[in-house]
């Protein structure tokens, strides 16, 4: 099963076990159902889909005010960077509501497709969700694989309150990845361990699990064996779990494909290089060039060979 078929099929089952859950976004009923992603969405009775106009601005105050009268809104967007013509709903709105005395019985998630998927102009140079979410404090997710997905939605696409979870665009049609079960997984489900390892602890960070689990069991075949987690939140995390994993592996390799400069993988690094005494710490990032704003591939260079070298050394 693909990936986007999977998440598809997820949210569709989730949304059909609610009351009062309200479906928006342009074309999310009709035509190519924002690529595959709203495909068969289904609601009770008291439910509601509205194919809308693509009034970012509008919409997410729509989700708001759906969500301040008890109703579970969920607005779905085919482009990560249209959030930028919502982003006074998403500061100014958002921060008086989370200020008003007692909280809102209902829910709001925008659900963004992250556009990452190389050769897109523009709009993909605006594809690291962080940003957004550092813009008002916003409780973020990303979905890379079945068991994230299946935690994240379940526990957070209706529970009260705001939040954005993001898929990605070049995961789409790439077959769903079923990782063996988390050996560790935080209350928020913001980081997930899925391997530990005593040789080199591996980090993943937006949407670079793939290629994280990838290195993993390449190593592994080289007699490597690594611990390996994903960060499933731009937000601040607590990291004493990966920190207290690097004090014993001593090797820190560090994945993160956002098309930004400026990493949530960058407050791990601080705390790392104060904390832990490293014999090596490989970082791997997106590099930048003169034509970064054009179309171009956009994708996180992994040379897993080289990885293994550095890492024997």
């Amino acid at each position: 099963m693909k990936y986007v078929e999977f998440i598809n099929e997820l949210i569709a089952r989730e949304a059909e076990k609610h009351d009062q859950i309200v479906l928006f976004g342009q074309n999310i009923n009709a035509g190519s159902f924002v690529g595959g992603f709203t495909k068969e969405l289904r609601v009770k009775p008291t439910g509601r889909i509205f194919n809308s106009t693509n009034s970012e601005n509008s919409l997410c105050g729509f989700g708001f005010g759906l969500m301040m009268q008890g109703a579970r809104a969920i607005f779905f967007m085919k482009q990560l960077d249209f959030l930028l013509l919502g982003i006074d709903q998403l500061v100014n709105t958002y921060n008086i509501i989370r200020n008003m005395p007692g909280k809102p019985t209902g829910s709001f998630t925008i659900m963004p497709i992250v556009v990452d998927n190389g050769y897109q102009g523009p709009q993909s140079s605006l594809n690291n969700f962080a940003d957004f979410c550092s813009l008002g404090r916003i409780p973020g997710f990303t979905i890379t694989n079945k068991l994230d997905a299946e935690l994240i939605i379940r526990s957070n696409m209706v529970s009260p309150g705001f939040r954005i979870i993001a898929v990605s665009q070049r995961l789409f049609k790439e077959e769903l990845i079923i990782p063996n079960k988390p050996v560790y997984c935080d209350n928020n489900l913001t980081l997930f361990q899925y391997a530990a390892g005593k040789n080199a602890t591996i980090i993943c960070f937006n949407f670079s699990f793939p290629q994280g689990l990838a290195i993993h069991n390449a190593l592994k075949k080289a007699g490597i064996n690594t611990s390996l987690f994903n960060v499933n939140s731009p937000t601040p995390i607590n990291w004493s779990k990966v920190i207290a994993d690097a004090k014993k592996t001593e090797k820190l390799l560090i994945l993160d494909d956002s098309k930004s400069q400026n990493l949530s993988c960058h407050s791990l690094l601080s705390d790392a290089e104060t904390k832990v005494r490293l014999k090596k710490k490989l970082v791997l990032v997106k590099k930048f060039d003169g034509e970064w704003l054009i179309p171009n591939a956009d994708q996180l260079e992994i040379n897993i060979r080289s990885i293994i070298r550095r890492l024997q050394l």
